[in-house]
């Protein structure tokens, strides 16, 4: 957050800060059902529903200061992420345009260099903070640059897995791994279905 709010400064843009802690907590507390539920009744909370639950109430609030300003909701996520599944459907995946999302991951760090961005926060390791994993790396199961060259040269580009796996200085098992994400997350690239319309 610290870092968001030096770059906004930097960039002269002026931002709120919203404490969302109460409002996730008052969501989670309403609900009932016994997939929260510990044996003893009291309420046990995986890292996902909180995280994802979070980044749905984020959203809420954009569009509440977009709507009341007459803007759009800007998103901030990569190929990388959008190709793989890592945004939180109708959260940080809800917003109506999203200029970083043809890149990929070392894309967006040339891009950033490329306009001044300090080096610290370009080569800043992601971190989603939405569950008990340290970064985005130890959360895939492989590292970004990894990814990012099965994504480029097998999933859009067509190449060979083991071509592949051999270009990208991996396993054909982590070649195969990004797949199976990218297909299971193919839900969260696609509008709803509709009975004319399904996936």
């Amino acid at each position: 957050m610290s870092d968001a709010e030096q770059v906004a400064r930097d960039l002269g843009i002026s931002y709120d800060i919203f404490e969302i802690d109460s409002i996730v907590e008052e969501i989670l507390d309403t609900y009932n059902g016994s997939d929260g539920s510990g044996d003893n009744g009291e309420k046990r909370w995986e890292g996902r529903y909180v995280g994802n639950t979070s980044a749905r109430v984020r959203m809420t609030l954009n569009y509440l200061v977009a709507n009341h300003g007459d803007k759009l909701v800007v998103g901030t996520s990569n190929r990388a992420k959008l190709a793989t599944g890592y945004v939180t459907k109708f959260g940080d995946g809800g917003v109506d345009c999203d200029p970083l999302g043809d890149l990929y991951k070392q894309q967006v760090r040339q891009v950033a260099a490329h306009l001044g961005v300090e080096e610290e926060l370009v080569q800043k390791t992601p971190t989603g903070g939405m569950v008990d994993y340290g970064t985005d790396e130890e959360e895939f199961g492989v590292d970004y640059d990894t990814l990012d060259a099965v994504l480029a040269l097998h999933v859009d580009g067509g190449v060979p897995a083991g071509a592949t796996a051999h270009i990208a200085d991996t396993t054909e098992e982590d070649v195969e791994y990004i797949v199976e994400m990218h297909e299971a997350s193919e839900h969260k690239r696609t509008p709803p279905m509709t009975p004319d319309r399904r996936f």
